[in-house]
């Protein structure tokens, strides 16, 4: 697994040119994650990095870095404004009230201030919904970890980014030195806004006049192209139809119940043990990350005294291209029955790799997108039931981002670890893998109302790591 390409140094970015969260209006998928929410709590859509510094960072140094930061990319300084009776998209619009010390706060844990302790921490803050009035996001530095480490805590809203945009974020914005970058470019903190709920719906029915020739053009070319290509069509709908079908096997009666309650947890491993676990199966590293989860559902259902064969799982898969910006949100959800069941892990990686394989070869992987400006023209709350509905079908969420290859820094403290903690909006579980610096930090969601034994999970899910391991 190869990470983002890291530049060599922050003077040789050109920050002025970087366009990261450049989109002025969400999308209807980015729209549907930041309403959905209102109308069902369980649908709550809040991604954390959790860094692990080797040292704890200088606290005015780390504010520096935040401004620098907020000038650089100023979506960060952005609320969301919603057109009356969402008769329009939410638009991304500069907050008048902005304050920094609002989202950027520092605490000291009580001693013994274990990584445990400030884990524990970080998913209390994550579990409290953003404030809506303000940019959806939250930095805190969590000090006084009995090993001289610190801890640092990011929480933002899916609807700003998913996964790969937040490794472009983070990779362009991390330095590679301990020290202070002199002369590092910068940028102009953009003019405050007054943007009102009518105003965003004026833009957005000022700029559909305004591209309505050019839309109409693309949609006689894409119903040219179908013309054209009827096989391709028909191919394509029939992918469409696999991609909304649910996977062919129940739930697991284990998970069946899901709440607002969620723990954090952890699993680590080498890219190269990983890698090397993988390639003695015929997998991939994906594959073998894959197979250890599930090696840990069979352990718990086996634990618990109910087998089961088969689980449904869903993995997003990326779509960007480098023709797309960055940030915002590109992703797919593919969806099928995994062989949970299977007690021989080389087995498994095999089996896996050829579900895995299949799905992203569908030609309707982005059904997402698809569906959203349909369902953008819902009632909310019916939207809501029918996407909990469907998504409390799927006991586990698996993500693998590719992450930063060399090390780098933060006001001088050096990110050991960085664990990602992705929603579990209706799934009993999302497990997120980052690459950096050579490990594997895998971060586990748990919804605590379908995993009533968290400790039990974790350490099933332990051991299923080191049963793949033991391939090698």
């Amino acid at each position: 697994m190869s990470g983002l390409q890291l530049p060599p140094s922050a003077v040789d970015v050109d920050y002025g040119t970087l366009g990261w969260g450049s989109s002025r209006t969400m999308s209807d998928f980015e729209a549907g994650m930041w309403r959905l929410e209102t109308a069902e709590p369980r649908l709550r859509s809040t991604i954390a990095a959790v860094d692990v510094l080797d040292t704890t960072p200088d606290w005015e140094r780390l504010v520096a870095a935040h401004e620098w930061a907020l000038n650089v990319v100023p979506r960060f300084r952005m609320r969301v404004v919603d057109p009356p009776l969402q008769l329009g998209k939410p638009v991304w619009s500069v907050d008048p009230e902005f304050e920094l010390d609002y989202h950027l706060r520092r605490v000291r844990l009580a001693a013994p201030g274990t990584f445990e302790a400030a884990l524990e921490l970080c998913r209390t803050v994550v579990d409290r919904p953003f404030d809506r009035a303000r940019p959806p996001w939250e930095a805190l530095l969590i000090e006084g970890l009995d090993d001289g480490r610190a801890v640092y805590l990011l929480k933002t809203h899916h609807s700003i980014t998913d996964g790969m945009g937040g490794m472009q974020l983070v990779t362009l914005l991390h330095s590679r030195r301990r020290e202070p970058t002199p002369h590092k470019p910068t940028g102009v903190a953009p003019p405050p806004e007054h943007l009102t709920g009518l105003g965003a719906l004026q833009e957005q029915l000022t700029d559909r006049v305004r591209t309505l020739p050019a839309t109409v053009t693309a949609s006689v070319r894409a119903g040219l192209q179908l013309a054209r290509n009827p096989a391709g069509a028909i191919e394509f709908t029939q992918s469409l139809l696999r991609m909304a079908t649910p996977p062919a096997c129940p739930p697991s009666p284990l998970l069946r119940t899901r709440g607002l309650g969620r723990r954090f947890g952890t699993l680590e491993v080498t890219v190269d043990a990983l890698r090397a676990a993988a390639k003695s199966a015929g997998g991939s590293l994906n594959d073998a990350y894959l197979a250890a989860l599930l090696g840990g559902y069979r352990r718990y259902h086996s634990e618990l005294d109910t087998p089961v064969e088969k689980l449904p799982i869903g993995m997003p898969i990326s779509l960007r291209s480098s023709a797309d910006s960055m940030g915002g949100n590109r992703f797919g959800v593919a969806r099928f029955a995994a062989p949970v069941g299977v007690a021989d892990p080389a087995e498994r990686i095999r089996r896996i790799r050829e579900l895995v394989l299949d799905a992203r070869a569908e030609p309707a992987a982005d059904i997402l997108s698809l569906a959203a400006p349909a369902l953008s023209r819902l009632p909310v709350a019916a939207v809501a039931r029918w996407y909990l509905a469907q998504t409390s079908l799927i006991d586990l969420q698996a993500s693998n981002v590719a992450g930063i290859p060399v090390p780098v820094y933060m006001a001088g403290a050096r990110i050991d670890r960085m664990f990602p903690f992705a929603p579990a909006p209706g799934c009993g579980v999302m497990s997120t893998l980052v690459s950096h610096t050579g490990v594997c930090c895998i971060g586990i969601t748990i919804d605590t109302a379908a995993v009533t034994e968290p400790d039990l999970f974790l350490r099933c899910l332990s051991e299923g790591l080191d049963e793949v391991l033991g391939l090698k």
